[in-house]
């Protein structure tokens, strides 16, 4: 039901900027291989090239993923964080990998004061809190447009 909860009141504005993040079903590491983690990564590519969503940064972790990105004009969020969870759960199944996602997602809808570089810091910053990586240069699954 939490999940549910999470769409009450959730708008989907062309254009608008989201922070993202989406965990695994129970939380199990689905992602902890780099097979994994590049398969969800694809479809983070074919969502931009697709022209549902730019992405601006994105981390994927063994159990979740954080996601800052712009909405395109295709589809509705929650259509477009339906379709990443889906072909990546298609494709890891289709590998022979289990894969399942809890229902639902968090979403923020980045005000215009926010600053998306230190969004993007946080977001490229996560395997560091998480005693997954000393420094990012060291953790393999994330990018951002602005930093090298």
């Amino acid at each position: 039901m939490h999940g549910m909860n999470l769409r009450n009141g959730r708008v989907s504005e062309v254009g608008r900027i989201y922070m993202i993040t989406s965990v695994t079903h129970n939380r199990l590491p689905h992602f902890a291989t780099t097979q994994a983690a590049r398969t969800l990564i694809g479809e983070l590519i074919q969502a931009q090239a697709s022209g549902l969503a730019d992405t601006l940064a994105y981390v994927v972790m063994p159990d979740h993923f954080h996601w800052l990105m712009q909405l395109g004009s295709k589809e509705s969020l929650s259509a477009v964080v339906q379709r990443i969870k889906s072909r990546s759960t298609r494709s890891l199944r289709a590998a022979g990998h289990s894969a399942g996602w809890q229902r639902g997602f968090h979403d923020h809808a980045v005000r215009e004061e926010e600053d998306l570089v230190q969004l993007a810091r946080y977001i490229v910053a996560n395997p560091l809190r998480a005693g997954l990586a000393k420094s990012v240069r060291d953790y393999p699954h994330w990018d951002a447009i602005w930093l090298p």
